[in-house]
């Protein structure tokens, strides 16, 4: 996968465009072709794998909430960790998601899903495999897009200062062991998906005290 072929926001090209001249990264473009090839269906599409980064530039960064794979199911995925298009049924971790916001802050239901205004403000919203077969949860796990978005996350850990980490579950929270907490606010807590929300995530309060570390800093809210 050659770098001057990718559709991605210079922002981040300057710090990870590297990447797409590594092995790994051929094999990843090689496996994906093939999935292709044959006649697989894979989300999210083409033009909207890096949405995350060509929607929150290196720079704006200020919050990241680190998910896993892409949604599976049609429709779905668009790129945004945890996020679905106006008009898509929320799916149960994204619902509960809005729950510990509407505890924290009050409010109703959001009508829509699509966390596109988060991205807008500094919220990368980065899954840690970029890409998935249809009705395959995992199915592209392994195949070089976590040494990708390993590379993304240490270049705003070591080049940015007062990030947010959000990260829930223990896969998130193994990704980002290497975050220097001395730099940035790293929170976790259980997944919300069903099966473990109840577990702490909600009440973790972390949509709250990532507003109050962003203030302490310089930085305005997030309008959650």
């Amino acid at each position: 996968m050659q770098a001057s072929s990718v559709k991605l926001a210079p922002s981040w090209m300057d710090h990870v465009g590297p990447e797409f001249e590594k092995p790994y990264m051929k094999s990843l473009k090689d496996f994906l072709s093939r999935e292709k090839s044959a006649g697989k269906v894979i989300y999210p599409k083409g033009d909207e794998i890096f949405n995350a980064m060509n929607t929150t530039s290196f720079e704006d960064v200020r919050v990241v909430i680190l998910g896993q794979d892409p949604y599976h199911g049609a429709g779905q995925a668009h790129g945004l960790s945890f996020s679905v298009r106006d008009g898509v049924r929320f799916p149960p971790s994204l619902m509960n998601i809005y729950k510990e916001i509407i505890a924290e802050y009050g409010g109703e239901m959001p009508k829509s899903g699509d966390l596109t205004r988060w991205a807008a403000q500094g919220v990368l919203l980065l899954n840690a495999t970029l890409t998935v077969q249809d009705s395959l949860a995992g199915s592209h796990q392994n195949k070089g897009w976590e040494e990708f978005t390993d590379a993304i996350v240490r270049s705003i850990n070591e080049q940015r200062e007062n990030v947010v980490f959000m990260l829930w579950g223990s896969y998130a929270q193994k990704k980002g062991a290497f975050i220097d907490r001395n730099k940035h606010l790293v929170l976790t807590a259980p997944h919300p998906s069903p099966l473990s929300a109840h577990r702490g995530f909600l009440g973790c309060g972390h949509f709250r005290q990532a507003n109050v570390y962003l203030e302490q800093h310089g930085f305005s809210p997030i309008s959650w």
